[in-house]
């Protein structure tokens, strides 16, 4: 019998900037709110979370600045590329998360967008930012 090898992961969009602009701390997956429009926008894989961030507000975490193209076929009821996204965490990760943002200077940097098991999921990286001559040190 074949063992399967795919663990049911599709990659979507890659955010390659993250790993040379900042230090990660921790990585944690999260679920995406997503339109009808737009998933069927991310399935055609084009995504770009290259600039964007995630965001505290009323005790949610937003995904700002990404940026998900609007569906040919969608007609009136498209969606705006840059709205705002919620993303999916528990109230303890949350707690957390704006815990670390807060006190030591941390930001929420998305490192990649995928399906897993036909769920759209995001993760987000705990990031501080590299000074310059840290960039210098990646470069070699």
């Amino acid at each position: 019998m074949k063992k399967k090898t795919n663990s049911g992961l599709k990659i979507i969009s890659h955010n390659r900037k993250a790993s040379f602009n900042y230090f990660f701390k921790d990585l944690i997956e999260a679920g995406i709110v997503l339109k009808g429009s737009e998933i069927k926008s991310v399935r055609q894989g084009k995504v770009n979370i290259a600039e964007s961030y995630a965001v505290e507000k009323k005790g949610e975490i937003f995904l700002v600045n990404s940026h998900i193209p609007q569906y040919k076929e969608a007609s009136y009821s498209n969606h705006n590329p840059y709205s705002e996204r919620k993303l999916l965490f528990t109230k303890k990760e949350i707690n957390k998360l704006i815990g670390q943002v807060n006190e030591d200077g941390f930001a929420l940097v998305p490192t990649k967008m995928y399906f897993k098991k036909g769920k759209a999921k995001i993760e987000i990286a705990v990031a501080k930012g590299k000074k310059l001559h840290d960039k210098r040190q990646t470069k070699k």
